[in-house]
Parts: structure tokens; C-alpha cells; sequence
């Protein structure tokens, strides 16, 4: 197990979130992965509220209009006004934010495949399934958790 034997869980999940955070930064074509994030719940919805991607980022709102900046900048994405509620502004996905998205995953799909060789298919399902479980679970105990 190399020099990590004695780590606890939440220095283990650090030290993974730090290698992964580094990693993404260089592998991701030109998107950074908070921004990614956003672009790709975007394109799975159709049309989100700012506020819908500071809860699913778990990030705060000044954060999340500052990754809409980036995305609008780079033409990946468009902000509307909401013709239900005039306050609120709808996030879109443009075509070229399509192709970032797209782009991104591949070079996801490389860091997850570098990452976890040592792991199964299955084996890689399982983390994933609790890893799922202990965020979910944190959320519920935790509502504020999501603005962390």
C-alpha cells in the first residue's frame, strides 16, 4: 500500500482530490473543471438557473457567475432571461460549448482510466456506488454542505 497505509479516509480522499484537481487542470482541453462541470449539467438539462448549478456545483452564487463569465467568453454558453420570472437568468449551451464538453470527457475518460488501473470494472463501479452514497449522505446531514 506504499507510505498511505496509516492515512484515515478523509486524508486518503484528500490527498486523491488534490492529485485528481492537479491532473484535470492539465487534461481537459482548455476548460477548467468547475467550469466543465457547469457546461456539462447544462447540457444534460437543456436549460438551468444559476441557482440550479450553484446546488449541483456546491459553490456559491458569486462563484458560479464568475464560471458563466468564462463559459460566455469563450462562446460555450448563453445567459437568457427566464420569460417565466424576469429576475432569474436561464444558463444554455451553445454548439462550440457542445464540442468543449465532449472534448473535456475524453481526456476525463483518460484521468479516470490512469487513475483507477489498479481497480477492476467492477471494482470501479463499487467506488463509484459509495462514493455516490457518501456525498449523498453528507448532503442530507448537511443541507449547507452544497455552498461548502
Amino acid at each position: 500500500m506504499g507510505g498511505h497505509s496509516g492515512s484515515g479516509l478523509v486524508e486518503l480522499l484528500q490527498q486523491v482530490s488534490k492529485a485528481l484537481h492537479r491532473r484535470t487542470a492539465e487534461e481537459l482541453e482548455g476548460i477548467r473543471l468547475k467550469p466543465f462541470l457547469a457546461l456539462a449539467h447544462v447540457r444534460e438539462r437543456g436549460s438551468v438557473s444559476q441557482q440550479e448549478l450553484e446546488s449541483v456545483l456546491m459553490i456559491d452564487a458569486n462563484s458560479v457567475v464568475l464560471y458563466l463569465n468564462e463559459l460566455e467568453a469563450a462562446g460555450y454558453s448563453v445567459r437568457r432571461r427566464d420569460p417565466a420570472d424576469r429576475r432569474r437568468h436561464l444558463v444554455e449551451i451553445t454548439p462550440a460549448g457542445r464540442a468543449a464538453v465532449e472534448r473535456a470527457e475524453k481526456g476525463r475518460a483518460k484521468i479516470e482510466d490512469e487513475v483507477l488501473a489498479a481497480l477492476s470494472p467492477e471494482e470501479r463501479e463499487t467506488l463509484r456506488k459509495l462514493l455516490r452514497r457518501v456525498l449523498d449522505g453528507v448532503l442530507a446531514a448537511v443541507p449547507d454542505a452544497a455552498k461548502a
